[in-house]
């Protein structure tokens, strides 16, 4: 298992200026950060990667997309065309970071909203899109993680089941799910069994309070997820994804209207020992 932090909470942009924050990140002990992709060039990512593997921090990426007119489930071909370019760019930038997978909800435009729920015609466009961006991702060697968000955020998937049945009528190696507490908490009635009954569908883990603050300070049932998860037989990142107001615009797309801790230097410190003393104590897979 490692333990890595999403680098959210800062910013949308890691940079040079965010080394002695790495830097203290890697102190703490964690093994890796999740780096944002949303600007620049594969170079830039190529040059953040190396100051990375000096660091000593190893990495995966995540990314979104809030711009209607690359919306990769849209009737129009064009739009779709422009979402799997934005794809495949995010995808050259994760393999020149040195990054395995690319996560997030990388299927719709997030915060679009149609009025209803997802049709049938939608989801057909959406595995069409999903097929052309595993092919390119499988060609780089990063796998893509899916991720289900709650209602609030997005109407394609919601829970671990769509997820799920989505992604087996993708059928593609390249493309898998992604697990996230935070979003579990608000729409599956079991989010335990939610884990279990799909795990082998998932390639990445967020570790997210149901505030989206500090991971243990809430309601989520720590000690039962971090069971189920090590029990599952999974053993790969499980990374803390957190949010403040430091960015406006990201607050503004998370719905983040308060601080959730007295700092984010509390955040992935606390953060980080509550993983690794849940998986302590969490019993071993038989």
């Amino acid at each position: 298992m490692k333990i890595g932090f999403c680098m959210f909470l800062w910013t949308t942009s890691v940079t040079a200026k965010h080394k002695n924050l790495l830097k203290d990140i890697k102190a703490t002990g964690y093994d890796g950060v999740e780096i944002p992709i949303f600007e620049g060039t594969p170079d830039d990512y190529r040059r953040l990667g190396e100051m990375l593997d000096k660091i000593g921090l190893e990495r995966t990426s995540v990314s979104a997309m809030g711009d209607p007119s690359m919306n990769l489930i849209s009737p129009d071909a064009a739009t779709r065309r422009k979402g799997i370019a934005y794809m495949k760019w995010a995808v050259d930038c994760a393999n020149a970071l040195g990054a395995d997978r690319l996560s997030g909800p990388l299927h719709s435009t997030l915060g679009a909203f149609s009025g209803e729920g997802p049709t049938r015609a939608e989801k057909k466009r959406s595995v069409s899109s999903q097929r052309a961006i595993g092919d390119h991702a499988g060609k780089q060697g990063v796998t893509i993680g899916l991720e289900a968000l709650n209602r609030f955020e997005c109407y394609l998937l919601n829970t671990m089941a769509d997820l799920a049945e989505h992604l087996d009528e993708i059928d593609h190696p390249a493309i898998k799910g992604m697990y996230d507490t935070f979003h579990a908490n608000i729409e599956e009635a079991d989010p335990i069994t939610a884990y279990t009954k799909h795990v082998k569908h998932f390639a990445h883990i967020h570790i997210s309070e149901n505030d989206r603050g500090v991971p243990g300070r809430g309601n989520i049932p720590w000690k039962k997820t971090f069971a189920a998860i090590r029990q599952s037989g999974y053993d790969d990142w499980l990374t803390i994804e957190a949010f403040g107001r430091g960015l406006k615009d990201l607050a503004a797309a998370t719905k983040v209207w308060r601080d959730f801790a007295e700092s984010p230097e509390a955040v992935y410190r606390e953060g980080y020992s509550h993983i690794r003393d849940h998986w302590k104590k969490a019993p071993k897979a038989r």
